[in-house]
């Protein structure tokens, strides 16, 4: 029987190299690519199909910042599916985000640089809104859209015979110093991505902590600085290409910067291939690049303790008891309103 992979944000950078690379490997995999552009998803099913005819590629549409289509997509999947061995919780957005140049011109001259650059700490802020579920989007997107993914696929992952993989799209910027229980949406400061990332990271643990006797394991990972979407939010290309022989230099000090989404896909499929239950919950597995251009796996503890992550899976849970009643109150008003027509 095929094994069954669904990939979030399946359509571009992390994502898409993974498909490719995930079936270069074996193309007896069943992927589902989990995608909000159905045309650009349409677009990757037939490339990757050209490539791996016998492949058995499929789509489903969600957007996880929008809990009515995660809501549909569950639905869909459960129809389709008895179980799922996989699935990566790749998606993820960085809005508006500006470079803090007087940090960056500082942070040259410290002791510091390689960290700096290794990790972004101080030189990234974002803006962010609201959605119309009325969360923050970055929290939302990164994190609580994928919690509800995974808590309505539930019946797909949980067998004790067999495990089931929850593998994150966490970073290397995922600080402590930027999360709050108090404010887990993140909604009062300037670094929502961060916040999520390390919110990712202790939903993680948590996971592990209450689903590993049902044979559900979750890890997270950090691809590096990788050339996507997201990076050309922050500098465009033309600056990147200009800067390319400075981080190729840097490459030699800085194993974080691995380029290219293949690159950055190194953790990813490597943890596909190992038994979940032999792995570590409490460590970030890095992709690096050495500056001769060798992909290799590194791993970093993660500054975080399980008991602060189960005080956060407990507010998600929460959360999620709010928003269902809403959306029941919601659907039942819709109703009568119906009737009286």
């Amino acid at each position: 029987m095929r094994k069954v992979v669904l990939i979030t944000g399946a359509s571009s950078g992390i994502g898409l190299a993974l498909c490719k690379r995930l079936l270069a490997e074996d193309d007896e995999l069943h992927l589902c690519l989990a995608c909000r552009n159905r045309n650009k998803a349409e677009a990757v099913h037939a490339t990757l199909l050209a490539s791996h005819p016998t492949a058995e590629v499929t789509i489903v549409q969600v957007d996880v910042s929008n809990l009515q289509s995660v809501f549909r997509a569950s639905k869909e999947l459960k129809q389709r599916f008895q179980r799922l061995d996989c699935i990566y919780l790749n998606a993820g957005i960085m809005p508006n985000p500006q470079l803090n140049i007087k940090a960056l011109f500082f942070g040259l001259f410290s002791r510091k640089v390689i960290h700096m650059f290794s990790t972004a700490e101080g030189l990234l802020t974002q803006g962010d809104k609201i959605t119309a579920d009325g969360l923050q989007e970055v929290f939302e997107t990164n994190v609580f859209g994928h919690f509800i993914l995974i808590r309505e696929l539930e019946p797909l992952l949980c067998h004790s015979d067999s495990p089931s993989q929850l593998i994150w799209t966490s970073s290397r910027n995922a600080r402590k110093s930027n999360f709050s229980l108090e404010d887990f949406q993140h909604s009062k400061g300037k670094e929502p991505y961060s916040s999520s990332k390390y919110a990712t990271d202790l939903l993680s643990v948590a996971l592990n902590r209450n689903f590993n006797q049902q044979g559900l394991y979750s890890n997270v990972v950090c691809p590096g600085t990788a050339l996507t979407n997201l990076t050309y939010g922050i500098l465009p290309p033309f600056i990147w290409t200009l800067l390319m022989p400075a981080i190729l230099l840097l490459r030699f000090f800085a194993n974080a910067f691995t380029l290219t989404p293949y690159n950055g896909t190194e953790a990813l499929v490597w943890l596909f291939h190992q038994k979940p239950e032999s792995l570590n919950p409490l460590i970030k597995y890095l992709s690096a690049t050495t500056g001769f251009g060798r992909n290799y796996i590194m791993t970093q503890k993660m500054d975080l303790d399980e008991d602060t992550a189960e005080k956060f899976y407990q507010k998600l849970l929460e959360l999620e008891k709010h928003i269902r009643v809403t959306i029941q109150k919601t659907d039942n008003q819709a109703g009568h309103s119906g009737s009286c027509l």
